[in-house]
């Protein structure tokens, strides 16, 4: 692993600024621009979840180095309710906010690795990764 860069987010000129350093970073990466998007996507679903349901938490950007091949992991980080039924806010159309409901499930098919943790009362994180080919 290399430099971890992260965003506080508050509010949403930070879910900007995120998806900017999520792009500055897989460019530097070497990441095309169809997956600089997915990530940008991913990394804008993530924040917005966190201004939205938790009010404050953090999009941490780190590039990995693995046995000659280098990726880029999406670490997203709240101390907010938490996550009560993880199975239900994985199926594509639920929603608890009036969206589409492809939230988490849009960031799993966005990325090669994808894992949360969340413990209700006490927050969620949220690990995403996107290899570089």
């Amino acid at each position: 692993m290399d430099i971890q860069s992260c965003v506080t987010i508050i509010n949403e000129w930070d879910i900007v600024a995120a998806r900017q350093l999520g792009r500055n970073v897989a460019k530097e990466l070497g990441f095309g621009t169809v997956d600089q998007a997915r990530i940008t996507t991913a990394i804008s679903e993530l924040a917005r979840n966190i201004y939205l349901y938790a009010g404050k938490g953090q999009i941490c950007i780190d590039k990995l180095y693995d046995g000659g091949k280098a990726g880029l992991r999406i670490n997203a980080v709240d101390s907010g309710p938490g996550i009560k039924e993880i199975r239900q806010v994985m199926e594509d159309g639920f929603s608890t906010s009036g969206g589409l409901g492809a939230g988490l499930p849009g960031v799993k098919r966005l990325m090669d690795e994808f894992d949360i943790d969340s413990t209700p009362g006490q927050g969620t994180q949220i690990k995403a990764t996107k290899w570089l080919r």
